[in-house]
């Protein structure tokens, strides 16, 4: 039987990178415990595209 669990994916994705007008998309996926962390996540990634640090924020 499959593991019921809290732990759900999630996709991050850039905020710098849409109002910076470049092509593309810089997105990661990664998993969060719904239970503990009810609000929308904000890490700082890697951007390739852009070349420096962003902040990351989860999309629906």
């Amino acid at each position: 039987m499959a593991k019921k669990g809290n732990r759900i994916q999630v996709i991050l994705e850039c905020t710098e990178h849409k109002t910076s007008g470049l092509s593309g998309m810089s997105r990661y996926i990664t998993t969060k415990n719904r239970k503990n962390t009810t609000e929308r996540i904000e890490l700082k990634k890697y951007n390739p595209i852009m070349k420096k640090y962003t902040v990351h924020k989860e999309i629906k």
